[in-house]
């Protein structure tokens, strides 16, 4: 069943409001190894999005204008390093999918893969330094890798998996970017709050896609 633009007002709001409902946890996270503003920025972002998406009249407007308007939204409400890469995923997201009118199973992963592209690439990072690439990297691996014939929620949930488990492991590492560089061993034991973060946005996708498969 294709993905209309009506269907990704729906998903924006979805991520929001769990970004909202997880708002304090992020923050307890980021006071640990960052300045505890994570959850904030995260909240602020999200729901700046949804608005503007939601904002859109979805019979006039393609996937692409709709993730093109997530991204400016996103970069204008945070300007913490979050912003310019959510902007970055979500234009990446809207160049994917670019003269498509409404979304297929497939477009809709490489969309979902190119978000992990944008932030991997604007970030700079690599899996194992302690960021929200941990999350995002092997769920984006994890959505492609299924034979096609397979459904986008059964895809998607191997994603939330894949992005739980890279999250979870952030606890172990000692982190190569950002103020948490600056403290070495000392954020050993604590999960990277932009892992965090970008696990609950990848759970939200999928459970976008549970009730659109179902």
């Amino acid at each position: 069943m294709a993905i209309s633009t009506k269907d990704l007002q729906r998903l924006f709001v979805l991520i929001a409001d769990d970004i909202a409902a997880n708002r304090d946890h992020l923050c307890e996270l980021d006071g640990v190894i960052g300045d505890g503003d994570h959850g904030l920025a995260m909240d602020a972002g999200c729901e700046a999005a949804a608005k503007a998406v939601g904002a859109l009249d979805p019979a006039q407007t393609a996937p692409t204008a709709a993730f093109n308007a997530a991204a400016k939204a996103f970069l204008n409400a945070v300007g913490a390093s979050s912003g310019p890469l959510y902007a970055t995923a979500f234009m990446r997201a809207g160049a994917a999918v670019k003269d498509k009118s409404d979304l297929s199973d497939d477009d809709f992963r490489r969309a979902f893969a190119a978000m992990a592209q944008g932030i991997q690439e604007r970030g700079k990072a690599e899996p194992g330094e302690k960021t929200m690439v941990d999350t995002w990297r092997p769920a984006a691996d994890a959505a492609l890798a299924p034979a096609s014939g397979t459904s986008l929620s059964e895809a998607l949930d191997m994603a939330e998996r894949a992005a739980r488990q890279g999250s979870e492991a952030t606890r172990n590492m000692t982190a190569a970017k950002g103020r948490a560089s600056r403290l070495g061993e000392r954020v050993i034991g604590h999960i990277d709050p932009g892992a965090a973060s970008a696990a609950i946005i990848i759970a939200s996708i999928a459970k976008f896609a549970r009730e659109h498969n179902g």
